[in-house]
């Protein structure tokens, strides 16, 4: 399926219905198909030719559903940026992506400013909210195109769309999927996810990364709901949204899930509405969803697991709960997945191996990263690797262990953060953790562990040393306990362990 198809048909059948609500704007699916093709044919007008890049620096706002139907229904590629970017890492995605026009909030103009002079395939700026840097607001630049189908030739091979990852582990990649992947994508979370056009659906992530644009805005306008958007994220602004929209299901990343249920002001009347939830991004702690369950018992919780590279893959329902508690799930319908050894053989129950999927929902590529790319599909045979350790049970469910490159080696042992993370969450005084490895001359590295403790909680460096002594082979207990207020986080809430190791690896590097 194309994108733009979803959002044509959807129009055609809920023509008056309540597409996009944002702040005080409502755009019905007819409006938002009008805008959409508009956009479509201003960008061909504006000479772009298929598959040129189209950048969108902006939070979440209806625009952004304009911009992403628009940019699909022309047969250009949309490259979603992420807001957080210093101008160097701007100026760096905007340039590997090959960006021709890029359209910016306005509160963003003085980065964008900062990074045009070095882009010099960057001809066209469009702004939202209000003209910046002598460019057109977007009503301008579509005003007078038809609002017609543009008609523009198109398979659904064709590369759709970009987005970059998190970049917790070095410069951030551009993952290049089809239209194909991304719909496969979409039909998993509907389908999955029980998403119809009953729903009120909550976007509260931001929209340029794949958690809230194709893990929840997509199945949503392929139902034919509505979509509610929040930016920037509070609890209270979660909790105002829920009650003013009747929101029924939503995303969110743990970290905004322990806030929801750590909120002092926490109401289960706002909440009546809200009847659905997915999460991924980061491992959701036990305690949260134990949480969430007792505070809304009426809340179907579902987790799944998948990667910007191959979409939503594995998924773990919530009546499998309490039962299947900490695993990410079984293989999701529509696509292959597997736990297996260095070789592609699958593993044996318990036994620890990386997650590979195959299938249409893979991306295309690696955007101009060819040994990037062959890395990835590096036994040439259709599966994905997704650097992930897991272990797979009897009953199929996946249970992540690690990222591949997150295992640390102390003493010659394989030690797993996640392992010893698990522990530490069982301290009811604990909030969040990360675990990561700190250079060590006796045992090349040993595990450190950072700790954020719930609101009104002590706890002391010793406590924790003990309980992971009681529950942990001794060589795997922290070694460095840190308590901390706050983690740097990706914008879906992945603690960058890569910003904690930084200084202990550099001092290491100077010794040397």
């Amino acid at each position: 399926m194309l994108t733009g198809d979803m959002l044509r048909r959807a129009a055609h059948r809920h023509p008056a219905k309540a597409a996009i609500l944002w702040n005080d704007t409502a755009l019905s699916y007819r409006d938002l198909d009008a805008a959409a093709n508009r956009l479509a044919h201003a960008l061909r007008a504006a000479g772009l030719p298929r598959q040129a890049k189209v950048g969108m620096l902006s939070r979440n706002r209806a625009d952004y559903a304009v911009v992403f139907f628009g940019v699909a229904k022309s047969g250009c590629v949309l490259v979603n940026v992420s807001v957080l970017y210093a101008p160097d890492e701007l100026a760096f995605v905007l340039d590997k992506a090959d960006v021709e026009l890029l359209i910016f909030e306005d509160v963003f103009a003085d980065k964008v400013a900062a990074v045009r002079a070095k882009l010099p395939r960057l001809k066209t700026l469009v702004a939202l909210g209000a003209g910046k840097l002598g460019a057109p607001l977007l009503a301008d630049f579509i005003a007078g195109h038809s609002a017609a189908e543009p008609g523009v030739a198109m398979s659904e091979d064709d590369p759709f769309c970009m987005t970059y990852t998190g970049g917790t582990t070095g410069r951030p990649k551009g993952v290049l999927a089809t239209h194909r992947a991304r719909a496969v994508t979409a039909h998993t979370v509907m389908v999955e996810e029980a998403i119809d056009e009953r729903d009120v659906v909550g976007v509260v992530t931001p929209m340029f990364h794949v958690a809230a644009l194709n893990i929840m805005f997509q199945p949503a306008m392929l139902a034919g709901a509505t979509v509610t958007m929040l930016a920037p994220w509070s609890a209270d602004g979660f909790r105002e949204m829920v009650r003013r929209t009747g929101m029924t299901a939503n995303f969110m990343v743990p970290t905004q899930a322990i806030q929801v249920v750590q909120d002092p002001a926490f109401d289960p009347a706002a909440y009546r509405t809200w009847k659905k939830v997915s999460f991924a991004g980061a491992p959701m702690p036990d305690w949260t969803q134990k949480a969430l369950m007792e505070k809304l018992p009426n809340l179907r919780l579902t987790q799944i697991y998948g990667q910007s590279e191959m979409g939503v893959i594995a998924v773990n329902r919530w009546w499998n709960l309490p039962r299947k508690l900490g695993a990410v799930g079984r293989e999701a319908y529509n696509v292959d997945l597997r736990v297996v050894r260095p070789d592609g053989t699958p593993v044996g129950v318990g036994e620890i191996g990386e997650v590979v999927s195959r299938g249409e929902n893979l991306m295309r590529e690696y955007y101009d990263e060819p040994e990037q790319t062959k890395a990835f599909f590096k036994l040439g045979d259709g599966w994905g690797w997704s650097g992930d350790l897991a272990t797979i049970d009897a009953d199929g469910f996946v249970t992540l262990v690690d990222r591949s490159k997150e295992m640390l080696i102390s003493g010659g042992e394989n030690v797993y953060p996640s392992e010893i993370e698990r522990v530490i969450y069982a301290l009811p005084e604990v909030a969040e953790c990360a675990v990561f490895g700190v250079p060590d001359d006796q045992f090349g590295e040993l595990p450190a562990a950072y700790i954020a403790l719930k609101a009104g909680t002590s706890l002391t460096e010793a406590q924790v040393t003990a309980h992971c002594e009681r529950h942990l082979a001794r060589f795997k207990r922290p070694r460095l306990v840190k308590f901390v207020t706050d983690f740097p986080k990706t914008p879906i809430g992945k603690i960058q362990k890569n910003v904690l190791k930084e200084p202990y690896w550099q001092e290491r590097t100077k010794k040397i």
